[in-house]
């Protein structure tokens, strides 16, 4: 029979010895622990998750929208096809028909501005034939000196004509009188009325237009210095590379006033 001690206490013999030991972390416990102080091994597998996530929505979104036509049947897509094709061809249409107005528009603009061009052109020029305008250019100088006899009527408007022949653009005779197609001469004492202004010997012509070709034009047999010799005078020619004619024509204002009843 056991004694009172072993009796009182009546514990297991298998009980640990010393205080009791705290229990051991168990899956979920090392989880939120990983969690509350993540390892730097963790944070970069996270980044990267996370990357790759991003990327397979971006990738699914881009499907979705290729798709737009996916769900289409075959009829309605050669539909979609033809209309656009259809608008594409009136585009091209009308592109190609505004083009041509523009083209068009260009031609026009290029044949007026020719035509303007043109025309002011022959406003100058009939200007200058019409002694209304001064002008500048190579021609010649001729100058008649009365010697032996006096200067005919028939010899200054031959010299004249035959300048004319050549090609003569202006003509100023003593530097008062410019000689255009209407000029008048009338053989006076002293020498010639030219537009009712008095012009005497010695006569200086002076002539716009091509040098040589005017200076030849008094060179021919029985031409101009032919004649002028035969009269009694003697001509020289200066051919130069710019002459100066400065007057003009005056042109006479036309009379608007009403003519009096009892004239």
């Amino acid at each position: 029979m056991p004694d009172d001690q072993d009796a009182g206490t009546n514990l297991p013999k298998d009980l640990p010895k010393g205080p009791p030991k705290e229990p051991q972390d168990g899956p979920r416990q090392r989880i939120v622990a990983g969690l509350a102080r993540p390892s730097r091994r963790q944070v970069v597998v996270g980044v990267l998750l996370a990357v790759l996530g991003f990327a397979g929505v971006t990738q699914v979104r881009a499907n979705e929208t290729d798709d737009t036509y996916a769900g289409q049947r075959e009829q309605e897509l050669i539909d979609i096809l033809s209309a656009l094709a259809g608008t594409r061809q009136r585009s091209e249409e009308e592109i190609a028909e505004l083009e041509e107005v523009r083209d068009e528009l260009q031609d026009d603009t290029s044949a007026r501005r020719a035509a303007l061009e043109q025309a002011q052109e022959d406003v100058d020029e009939l200007n200058v034939l019409a002694g209304l305008v001064p002008v500048t250019g190579p021609g010649i100088r001729i100058t008649i000196v009365e010697e032996t006899g006096r200067v005919s009527l028939s010899s200054m408007l031959d010299t004249i004509e035959e300048l004319r022949t050549a090609q003569a653009e202006a003509m100023q005779l003593n530097g008062t009188v410019r000689i255009v197609a209407q000029t008048s001469f009338e053989e006076t004492e002293g020498g010639f009325l030219v537009d009712g202004e008095l012009v005497e010997a010695p006569y200086v012509l002076d002539v716009i237009g091509d040098p040589s070709l005017l200076a030849s034009s008094l060179e021919f047999l029985l031409g101009p210095r032919q004649q002028l010799q035969e009269d009694g005078a003697d001509l020289d020619v200066d051919e130069l590379s710019s002459i100066d004619i400065e007057t003009v024509v005056e042109l006479e204002e036309p009379d608007f006033s009403a003519p009096d009843p009892g004239e």
